[in-house]
């Protein structure tokens, strides 16, 4: 059902001069850190960036485009929740460098991976894995597999998410043109005909994928991102790739819920008349979608939907690839996203990165590319960060970290929801799973002077889309984090409020 994303409970933030009351009422259990050595709380010492962060921006503009940095990091001082700047401001993280530190900063079990000789040399050398892996890696892949593989036989790894995306992609075509000429071989005429990229050794097949979607920024995955102009300007695209509708639900679900099932049958009739007509010029060899649009909004839709959605592939004979870049990894309450979903089968194929430091993507016996080198890079993944995901996965297994989302993530929840009953002409349409939750504000100028005033505050956060606010704090993310960081977004809320009413 629609309303399974989050069933809200009321509940009133707590304020945050009263957790350190807790830790003494309750004992250190209650808000004991996963991260020992972790601050207490946020603490601004001068405006963000600081002067530190300022010069070394500077410096550093001599040689590096800095249109995206916001100040300069010291990642020796950072730990567990709290990031802190060049100017020794500490503050919570509820971003956590774009939804990619399962584990905060600095967490004792990954500092002490390459104390380990065998660890240190494996990453000192990096080898092609495709070609000279090391005799620890089937290992180390055969435990990988047995930890995280979404009920799917192979992997292949990758250098980045975009990577992931864009191989995932050619897997498909590959596959696709495969089963068309019956497992066979190519032809003479097909491998001249693709050296100049013509017919038929480059056919006419495109990737269906949908509005508000950002699956990267290499060639291929910009004609399936359609959430920020500045992403796609000036780069040609496939221009016959077919975009649909992504759901655009109304919230709250449970009083919008028929209203929300007409907006899925809407668009899956799209994705299967876009599919058809496809067929004449340019079939659909594969089906891209994340389980949540992340960059364009935190975009949700039902499990019906993506269930729907699979049938209308299989019966297509398209590739179902879901993109869990940003939301593998636990982050959603469960290790990946689409097991919310409840599918009938796994999907065709998973891409991953971020939150599991290595990339790369899962996939099913049937799309496996048979020839060499097709699907290839000169690295094809990372043994260091592997290593350091085996222990990511050991320290989310003994310390039950999914748990631990889902009990924070109905923290944050219930808090959010107090704050948009509260200021409901500025905060609305709360959604969310786990701890992955985006509320949004009315209007794109409130929602960064809510961001800016946060940082202010002593909280990172970020935005998405044109209005939301999203939430990608670390598995490691407690009860009393998300109470400190609700009782600064309230004040700052009421604030932003008051010189509001003032105007």
């Amino acid at each position: 059902m629609l309303s399974k994303l989050v069933k809200p409970v009321c509940r009133n933030p707590l304020p945050i001069e009263n957790i350190l009351k807790l830790a003494t009422c309750r004992g250190n259990a209650s808000v004991a850190n996963f991260v020992p050595e972790e601050p207490s709380g946020p603490s601004m010492k001068t405006d963000i960036p600081g002067p530190k962060s300022k010069q070394l921006m500077k410096q550093l503009s001599n040689v590096y485009n800095l249109g995206s940095t916001q100040y300069l990091v010291n990642y020796e001082k950072s730990s567990g929740n709290y990031i802190v700047d060049a100017d020794d401001n500490i503050m919570l993280d509820t971003y956590t460098q774009i939804s990619t530190m399962p584990l905060g900063y600095n967490h004792p079990a990954l500092l002490n991976v390459f104390n380990d000789e065998h660890n240190l040399k494996s990453l000192i050398n990096r080898p092609a894995l495709g070609v000279y892996p090391g005799i620890d890696w089937p290992q180390r892949m055969e435990n990988l597999f047995k930890q995280v593989s979404p009920k799917l036989p192979k992997i292949t790894p990758m250098m980045c998410g975009a990577c992931s995306n864009e191989n995932a992609i050619k897997t498909s075509f590959i596959a696709y043109r495969m089963r068309e000429r019956g497992n066979k071989d190519f032809t003479e005429v097909e491998k001249k005909s693709s050296i100049m990229n013509q017919l038929p050794g480059c056919p006419e097949l495109s990737i269906l994928s949908f509005r508000g979607a950002f699956h990267g920024r290499t060639v291929a995955t910009l004609s399936c991102t359609h959430s920020m102009a500045i992403h796609k300007l000036d780069v040609p695209s496939f221009a016959h790739w077919p975009i649909a509708t992504f759901p655009m639900y109304k919230y709250p679900l449970e009083e919008n819920r028929r209203e929300n099932e007409e907006i899925d049958n809407k668009c899956l009739e799209e994705v299967e008349d876009l599919i058809e007509m496809q067929k004449k010029t340019c079939p659909v060899a594969g089906l891209i979608i994340e389980p949540i649009q992340s960059e364009g909004g935190d975009n949700h839709a039902s499990p019906e939907f993506f269930q729907k959605l699979q049938k209308i592939c299989k019966k297509n004979g398209v590739a179902y690839i879901i993109d869990e870049v940003q939301t593998g990894c636990g982050p959603t309450g469960k290790f990946w996203c689409h097991e919310h979903f409840n599918l009938p089968n796994p999907p065709d194929i998973v891409t991953f990165s971020k939150k599991m430091q290595m990339a790369g993507f899962f996939h099913s016996d049937e799309i496996t590319v048979k020839h060499p080198s097709r699907i290839f890079n000169t690295w094809m993944g990372d043994p260091g960060k592997t290593i350091l995901l085996e222990a990511i996965l050991e320290v989310i297994k003994t310390q039950n970290l999914l748990d631990q989302v889902n009990r924070t993530g109905k923290r944050l929840f219930e808090g959010l929801e107090q704050l948009q009953k509260e200021f409901p002409d500025m905060l609305h349409s709360l959604r969310g799973r786990g701890t992955f939750i985006a509320i949004n504000a009315k209007g794109s100028e409130l929602r960064d002077n809510i961001i800016k005033n946060l940082k202010k505050n002593g909280v990172q956060s970020g935005g998405c889309g044109t209005e939301s606010i999203r939430h990608r704090p670390a598995l490691i993310f407690k009860e009393h984090h998300a109470d400190i960081y609700l009782d600064i977004l309230r004040n700052v809320v009421k604030d932003l409020s008051k010189g509001k009413k003032r105007n």
